[in-house]
C-alpha cells in the first residue's frame, strides 16, 4: 500500500500543496504533500525544528547537513524583525498590541514592533513561507471586547501585507493567515476576510489554538494548516494530527535536549509492554547509573550519537559541561523526531492510526522526565525580566572552594617580597624546615 501512495505522490499536480488522504471529510488527521519552490517535498503530517537566533540549538550548520535529517525550520522574527518566536516569551503587559503595533521581545528589552515594519522586513528576508501578523496576546486568554479589537486589527494587518504583496515587484514566500486563538465564529469578520483573500494570497492557515478548528470553513479546509500550538508531549503532538494539523512546531524537542534527556519513544508502541509500568518518554543523562554504560541512547536507533557513542560517553560530557553532550542529545532527538512522524505517516496509510494512538497512550508515561541537572546557560532573551532583585538565571563558572572560604575572609595582603616567615605568620604558608 505505501507503494501505491508514493506512486499517487508523482501523478499529482504541481500544487503547494495537496491532501493525498483524509480520514474524515471534516476536521481530522490526513496525508498531504507541501511544495516549496526550490526546496525539497515535505510529506505531511510534519513539523518544523524550532530555532533560537536563526539556527537549531546547539547544532552547527554543518552538522545540520551532515547528521540531521532536518526538512524545514521555523525562523521567529523576533529575534531579527518582530515575529514572534515559538515558544514565545509571553509580555509583561497585560494589553501590549496597539491598533498598529505589536509587542516583541528584544535583546533590549520588549518593543513596539509596528506592522508595516513587519511588512517591509519580510519582503526583504524573503523566507518559503511569512505568517500574517495577528493581534495574538500569548499567555492570557481573549475577552469577548478584546476579541472584537483583535478582529478588527488583525483584518487590517492582513489586508494591508496583501496589498503590499501585490505592489511589490519581488518574488513572493507563501503568506499564511494567523487566526486568532478564539473559535471560529468568535472571529467571523476576519475569516471572511481571509476566505477573501484565500484564492489568490493566502496559501496557508496558522492555528494557534485547536478550538479554532470548530467550525472551520469548507473554503478554508484544503489549505495546509502549520500548528503554533506548542504541544508538551508526543501524545499532544497525535492529538494535533488527529485534528488535523499538518504541521506541527514542538518546542520541547530542544527543551529535552537543554535539560539532558534523550527522547526514547516509537510509534507505534511496542507490543510487549507492561500497562502496569509504562514506559518512560526518555532517559535522563544525568544519571549516574549510565557513568559506566556502554549501549545507545535508544536500541536500535541510526542516529550519529548512538552509532557512534554510548551512555557513558554522555553522562561523563554532561557531567563535565562540555557543549557536545547537548550537540549529540540534539541529534538523537531531532533523529526520534524524524521517525515519529515518519511512522505516524505510515499509520495513516495503513489505516491503523486511531488504533496505533490509543496503544502508545497505554505503553508511555504522560509526561516527559523531569529535569535533574543545571543543562547549558541560559540565554537571557529566552525570559522575561522579573524585576528587581530577581535571581541570576546561570550559576557563576567559577567559585571559592568552600573549605578556603573562612580562611580566605580571615587573610591579610602581604608584600610580593615577604619572607617565609611572614608568610606562615599570616596563614599564606607553612615554612618547611
Amino acid at each position: 500500500m505505501g507503494t501505491q501512495v508514493q506512486k499517487h505522490f508523482d501523478q499529482l499536480p504541481d500544487e503547494m500543496f495537496s491532501i493525498v488522504q483524509a480520514t474524515t471529510a471534516g476536521i481530522g488527521a490526513r496525508l498531504g504533500r507541501l511544495v516549496l519552490p526550490g526546496r525539497a517535498v515535505i510529506e505531511t503530517p510534519h513539523y518544523l525544528a524550532s530555532t533560537s537566533r536563526g539556527v537549531v540549538p546547539h547544532i552547527t550548520p554543518d552538522n545540520f547537513v551532515r547528521s540531521t535529517s532536518i526538512q524545514g525550520v521555523y525562523v521567529g522574527l523576533e529575534d531579527f524583525l518582530g515575529a514572534r518566536r515559538t515558544p514565545p516569551v509571553a509580555p509583561p503587559a497585560a494589553n501590549p498590541n496597539t491598533a498598529g503595533t505589536i509587542a516583541v521581545c528584544t535583546a533590549v528589552g520588549f518593543k513596539a514592533l509596528h506592522s508595516d515594519d513587519y511588512i517591509e522586513g519580510v519582503q526583504h528576508v524573503q523566507p518559503d513561507i511569512v505568517l500574517s501578523l495577528a493581534d495574538v496576546p500569548y499567555g492570557r486568554a481573549l475577552g469577548n471586547r478584546r476579541v472584537e479589537r483583535a478582529v478588527d486589527r488583525s483584518t487590517q494587518w492582513l489586508n494591508d501585507h496583501v496589498e503590499a504583496r501585490r505592489q511589490a515587484s519581488m518574488p513572493q514566500a507563501k503568506l499564511f493567515a494567523s487566526l486568532l486563538p478564539v473559535a471560529c465564529r468568535n472571529q467571523s469578520y476576519y475569516i471572511e476576510s481571509v476566505r477573501d483573500h484565500a484564492a489568490k494570497d493566502v496559501s496557508g492557515l496558522v492555528i494557534h489554538d485547536l478550538s479554532t478548528l470548530e467550525n472551520l470553513p469548507m473554503e478554508l479546509g484544503p489549505l495546509p494548516r502549520l500548528g503554533f500550538t506548542s504541544p508538551a508531549t508526543p501524545q499532544e503532538v497525535l492529538r494535533h494530527i488527529r485534528l488535523g494539523i499538518d504541521v506541527c512546531t514542538i518546542p520541547f524537542t530542544s527543551e529535552a535536549t537543554d535539560n539532558g534527556i534523550a527522547l526514547s519513544f516509537a510509534f507505534p508502541a511496542p507490543n510487549d509492554v507492561c500497562r502496569d509500568e509504562p514506559l518512560p518518554l526518555g532517559v535522563d543523562m544525568w544519571s549516574i547509573e549510565h557513568a559506566a554504560d556502554c549501549s545507545p541512547l535508544t536500541p536500535d536507533c541510526g542516529c550519529y550519537a548512538c552509532t557512534d557513542h554510548h551512555r557513558a560517553y554522555i553522562q561523563h560530557l554532561l557531567s563535565a559541561k562540555e557543549m557536545l553532550a547537548w550537540v549529540l542529545l540534539q541529534i538523537h532527538n531531532h533523529h526520534i523526531i524524524e521517525s515519529f512522524f515518519r511512522s505516524i505517516r505510515r499509520s495513516l496509510v495503513e489505516g491503523t492510526y486511531n488504533r496505533d494512538v490509543e496503544r502508545f497512550q497505554q505503553a508511555y508515561e504522560s509526561q516527559l522526565p523531569a529535569k535533574t541537572g543545571e543543562g547549558p546557560r541560559v540565554r537571557g532573551y529566552q525570559y522575561k525580566s522579573e524585576g528587581p532583585g530577581e535571581q541570576r538565571k546561570n550559576r557563576p563558572a567559577y567559585n571559592t572552594l568552600d573549605d578556603r572560604k573562612e580562611a580566605v575572609a580571615g587573610s591579610k595582603s602581604v608584600k610580593l617580597d615577604a619572607d617565609s616567615n611572614t608568610l606562615q605568620q599570616q596563614g599564606f604558608a607553612e615554612k618547611q624546615l
